[in-house]
């Protein structure tokens, strides 16, 4: 990723040379005894005519100087539109420049991100597998059920990342939207918060039954406690901890944080699917005892954390 950032921070610095310059074919305009330059020239892809100011010979040859200069930016932004398209990097338009990178990291570690997902729920899949089913194929050796937990993986990431989500702000809403994506066709609650009680494989811990109202306090107080990596990681553990949803809490909980992560360009977070036993512990340990809180933020931290550049 640093090859993008350095070339996408030598390209916007390039637009704004260009931007700032007076450019083009010269015209020379005659009004009564005085004379007036314009230029002439093409801004994405139309014709555009700029005044520049009363002639003088200083400010014509400075044109003429800027017009060379021009074709040589002109230049280089193509080589470095070329080298962004040999890194797969793809444009997207309406959002931050580091946002849209950020994207981009999701975008190449999309099949990645959905197959430890995948490890971490025991979904009964391969890597080879998983990108069959995110590319669109079909596979012949996984149940139904785990192909759909795949194809709503693949859903809920496209979700997060779409040009709409990219301007939303990370809240109650889009949380909710996730889980019904996760657990759509698996729960007839799906994206509504429960309203009975649950127990945690593995765990003597049982959540209390969450309340809608509280919920959303609880989530705004997390977005305007703190930020970083470590908000990100609050609310992973905050949705985990209250199992706020029937099911799919862990898918949600991770792409939800993801979401946050994304639209404020601090990379993703995912577990590696080799380390899930590990993880599962050290969040074990967490439900049963809040002061182990720590260390499962140093887990998601440092082992879980892809940082953006």
């Amino acid at each position: 990723m640093a090859n993008i950032t350095a070339l996408l921070t030598e390209r916007k610095q390039l637009l704004n040379q260009l931007n700032s310059m007076y450019y083009g074919s010269i015209e020379i305009r005659q009004k009564d005894d005085k004379q007036y330059i314009y230029v002439h020239f093409r801004q994405d892809g139309d014709l555009t005519t700029k005044y520049v100011g009363e002639y003088s010979d200083v400010l014509y040859n400075l044109v003429i100087n800027n017009t060379n200069h021009a074709r040589e930016l002109k230049k280089r932004l193509k080589e470095i539109n070329k080298e962004l398209k040999e890194l797969d990097y793809v444009d997207v338009d309406g959002v931050d420049e580091m946002v849209a990178m950020n994207i981009d990291l999701a975008r190449r570690n999309l099949v990645d991100s959905i197959y430890k997902q995948s490890m971490l729920e025991g979904v009964a899949t391969t890597y080879s597998d998983t990108e069959t089913l995110v590319n669109g194929g079909k596979v012949n050796d996984m149940t139904a059920s785990d192909v759909d937990k795949v194809i709503n993986l693949k859903r809920a990431w496209e979700f997060i990342m779409s040009i709409d989500l990219a301007n939303y702000p990370t809240n109650y809403a889009v949380l909710c939207q996730i889980n019904q994506i996760v657990e759509d066709g698996f729960s007839v609650t799906a994206g509504k918060i429960r309203k009975v009680p649950v127990t945690i494989g593995g765990s003597s811990y049982i959540p209390p039954i969450p309340f809608e109202d509280q919920v959303k306090s609880d989530i705004h107080d997390i977005l305007h406690k703190e930020d970083g990596i470590d908000l990100a990681i609050d609310l992973i553990l905050y949705v985990m901890k209250k199992q706020l949803f029937l099911d799919g809490n862990k898918r949600t909980a991770i792409i939800f944080a993801n979401h946050y992560l994304i639209t404020h360009a601090l990379g993703l977070i995912v577990v590696p699917s080799e380390l899930v036993s590990d993880y599962k512990k050290i969040l074990v340990a967490y439900y049963e005892d809040e002061s182990k809180k720590e260390d499962i933020s140093n887990f998601l931290k440092d082992k879980c954390w892809i940082k953006i550049a």
